[in-house]
């Protein structure tokens, strides 16, 4: 007699399709597992940067003492403000801007050409060109100033066959300012050239040399006008910097800004007070090249970057508005 067969154990209760079962109170929908409870909304809270202020604090402490401390010094302010414009004062800014200029311009377009003679496969124009360049870099610029002016010591008469006059006549302090300075200018120009030249790669070079153009018009049509993104933040620089270096014309009696200054003081006696005037006088040139430098740098940057930097004004604006790190939450900017 055959054993029975096990019988099938019975079907489960269907599961009920709700989570608690029932209809809520209130009469409310039960939710179901095809639709899960959203979560709640993120709160997020920004961090608190108190080290930002702490260090804010600080800093404005230790600048309200530094004002105090001049407020309350020896210093006639009014005279300072008086001789802010006073006509041997601007004469001499007039000067010292228009020494700057001339020296600049002489130093950019000698540098370029030194430029393209160290990188010159004939060895005689490589050699002149680091000669010139080891010269006038590894001797300092007050040197080379009071050698300019006092040429006459070594060459009493200056006779070029067709011009013959006294060196000391043809010599004079604006003459050696501008040697001096523009001169030993090309100098770092020539390196600052020589840079932006080899950052342009040496394909586009071929490919000129390709299509017939000879080497200077590739250099003037194809690798300067690149390389001037390059060359133009640090020449900026320079010409900054040759607005101060402008004032060690003073000891060869050119009279730029420093000079007239000290000679104001010389009479008058408030030497403190002509400094300062000739210290705010160089802070306003600085400042209103160095905007200009900015906005240049920004220009030709336009073919590098796809966003540009934020401007001074709007990084000001956003610093006085907010000091946190803003935060990117859900798609929006806390």
């Amino acid at each position: 007699m055959s054993e029975p067969e096990d019988k099938a154990p019975p079907a489960p209760a269907p599961a009920s399709n709700t989570e608690g079962g029932g209809t809520g109170a209130g009469g409310a929908v039960p939710v179901t597992k095809s639709s899960p409870v959203p979560p709640e909304a993120i709160k997020a809270i920004p961090v608190r940067h108190y080290g930002r202020w702490i260090s804010a604090a600080i800093v404005l402490v230790l600048f309200g003492l530094v004002v105090a401390a001049f407020v309350n010094a020896d210093i006639t302010w009014p005279t300072v403000g008086r001789y802010l414009n006073q006509e041997t004062i601007l004469t001499g800014a007039v000067n010292t801007l228009w020494i700057t200029l001339l020296a600049m311009f002489m130093g950019v377009v000698l540098g370029t050409v030194l430029a393209v003679m160290r990188l010159s496969k004939n060895p005689v124009m490589s050699s002149v060109a680091w000669g010139y360049i080891w010269v006038f870099r590894g001797t300092p610029v007050l040197v080379q100033l009071l050698i300019w002016y006092n040429l006459a010591l070594i060459f009493p008469i200056l006779d070029l066959g067709f011009y013959r006059d006294e060196m000391n006549d043809v010599m004079t302090p604006f003459l050696a300012a501008l040697l001096g300075l523009g001169l030993n200018e090309a100098a770092y120009m020539a390196e600052i050239s020589r840079a932006g030249i080899q950052s342009v790669d040496e394909g586009q070079t071929e490919a000129a040399h390709a299509l017939g153009m000879t080497g200077s018009r590739t250099m003037r049509r194809i690798v300067l006008p690149q390389a001037m993104r390059v060359i133009i933040p640090p020449t900026g620089n320079e010409f900054i910097n040759m607005l101060k270096t402008s004032s060690l014309a003073y000891a060869i009696q050119y009279s730029e800004l420093l000079f007239s200054a000290t000679r104001i003081s010389s009479r008058n006696l408030e030497v403190m007070e002509l400094l300062l005037v000739a210290t705010i006088w160089y802070l306003i040139l600085t400042t209103i090249f160095s905007v200009g430098q900015y906005y240049l740098e920004r220009y030709f940057q336009r073919g590098s970057s796809r966003n540009l930097p934020p401007t001074p004004w709007q990084r000001v604006r956003r610093s006085l508005t907010s000091f946190r790190t803003p935060s990117q939450v859900g798609g929006k900017t806390i």
